[in-house]
C-alpha cells in the first residue's frame, strides 16, 4: 500500500487496483467521464452504452476492492447511467446507500430542443451502514432561526445542510482555481465538504480517475494523504505540480493566523451560508455567529477573530466597501 501513498499514478486504475491485496483508502471519490463526448487527453468518452456500463462496473469493482470496512465511496455521475451505477454498487458490491446528492448550478450545458441540464448526481455509498465516518460539525452551518429570525430555539452547533447542493458553483474558465488543461473540474470547495465530512486527518483519500487532480489537492491541503490514478501523463505530471504549489503555500504561511486550509473553509462556510457579504460583514451580530460556527467547523477550542475571518470573505470576493 505504501507505495500508492501520496502518490499520483499514470495507469489503468482497474489494472493497477486490482493489484492490491489490502484494503487503503478510508473514502473513495469518483468522477468518471460521462459518456457524453468531452475531449480528454487520452480517453474517448463516447463509448456504446454496454461497453461503458461494464467499464463501470470494473472500475468500481477494483475500487470496492480497496476501500477499507469503515470506508466511504462518494460517484459524481450525469443522469444517464446514475441508476446504472446505484445498482452495481448496492445490488453487486453490497454497499450501503446513504444519500443521493445532487449538486445544482446555474449554468448547464445549453440544448435546443429540452430543458438544459444544471445538476450532477453524487452518490454516497458505504461499506458498513453502522461503522464510517461522518463529521457533521465539519458540514453544519448556521440556520434562519440564528441568522435572520433571533429564534432561541435555534441550534448553537448549526444545522445540517440538505441533499442538494447549490451553493457551490461550476468551475468557470474565469475562476483563480480553473485549470485550462482540463475540460471540466470539480469545485475544491465542493470536495472540501466531502472529504471533511466523510474523513479524517492521516486518512487516505483515493481518487480512481484524478482528471484535473481537484481530489489530490485538497486532500493534501486538509491534512490527509491521497492517491491519484489516471491513464493520461500530462495530467498526471500537472496534478503533481498542483500538489507542489499547496505544499509551498502551506509551508509559507506555517507563521500567519490562518494556513490555507482554514482559509478555504471560511470560503466554504461563507458560501455554504447563503449570505451577501454585505449581509454578512455589516452586521456585527451575524458576524460573531459566523465566527462562532467556523470554531465549530474546526472542531478546536480556538477563538477566531470575526474581523479578521470578514477580511478573508472580502479578499474571496473581491469586495471593497468604499468602491
Amino acid at each position: 500500500m505504501n507505495k500508492l501513498l501520496n502518490k499520483i499514478i499514470c495507469g489503468d486504475c482497474i489494472e493497477i487496483l486490482n493489484g492490491i491485496e489490502t484494503p487503503f483508502a478510508d473514502l473513495i471519490f469518483a468522477d468518471p467521464p460521462f459518456n457524453i463526448g468531452y475531449k480528454y487527453d487520452k480517453y474517448h468518452d463516447k463509448k456504446e452504452k454496454q461497453h461503458y456500463i461494464d467499464w463501470t462496473r470494473q472500475w468500481m469493482t477494483a475500487c470496492d476492492k480497496v476501500l477499507k470496512p469503515t470506508g466511504s465511496f462518494y460517484i459524481a455521475i450525469g443522469d444517464d447511467y446514475a441508476a446504472y451505477v446505484k445498482i452495481i454498487a448496492e445490488d453487486e458490491l453490497k454497499l450501503f446507500a446513504r444519500n443521493w446528492i445532487i449538486w445544482h448550478y446555474t449554468f448547464g450545458q445549453q440544448t435546443k430542443n429540452k430543458f438544459a441540464r444544471s445538476h450532477t448526481n453524487i452518490l454516497y455509498f458505504v461499506k458498513d451502514k453502522k461503522n464510517f465516518t461522518f463529521n457533521d460539525f465539519a458540514v453544519r452551518t448556521p440556520s434562519d432561526r440564528q441568522l435572520v429570525y433571533k429564534d432561541k430555539r435555534a441550534n448553537s452547533v448549526g444545522k445540517m445542510p440538505d441533499d442538494v447542493w447549490d451553493c457551490f458553483s461550476r468551475v468557470c474558465g474565469t475562476f483563480k482555481e480553473r485549470q485550462n488543461w482540463h475540460p471540466c473540474q470539480m469545485p475544491e470547495l465542493l470536495l472540501a465538504r466531502i472529504i471533511s465530512a466523510s474523513s479524517n486527518p492521516g486518512d487516505c483519500v483515493l481518487d480512481p480517475l484524478i482528471g484535473s487532480g481537484t481530489t489530490a489537492v485538497v486532500a493534501a491541503k486538509y491534512g490527509r494523504n491521497y492517491c491519484g490514478i489516471d491513464i493520461s501523463q500530462s495530467y498526471v505530471e500537472k496534478t503533481k505540480e498542483r500538489i507542489a504549489q499547496i505544499r509551498k503555500q502551506t509551508k509559507s504561511s506555517e507563521n500567519l493566523y490562518l494556513n490555507p486550509m482554514e482559509v478555504d473553509e471560511i470560503k466554504r462556510l461563507f458560501v455554504e451560508t447563503g449570505l451577501s457579504i454585505v449581509q454578512l460583514v455589516e452586521n456585527n451580530r451575524r458576524l460573531e455567529i459566523f465566527a462562532n460556527q467556523f470554531a465549530v467547523r474546526m472542531n478546536n477550542h480556538k477563538k477566531y477573530d470575526a474581523g479578521q475571518l470578514a477580511s478573508v470573505i472580502k479578499d474571496f470576493i473581491g469586495w471593497d466597501k468604499k468602491s
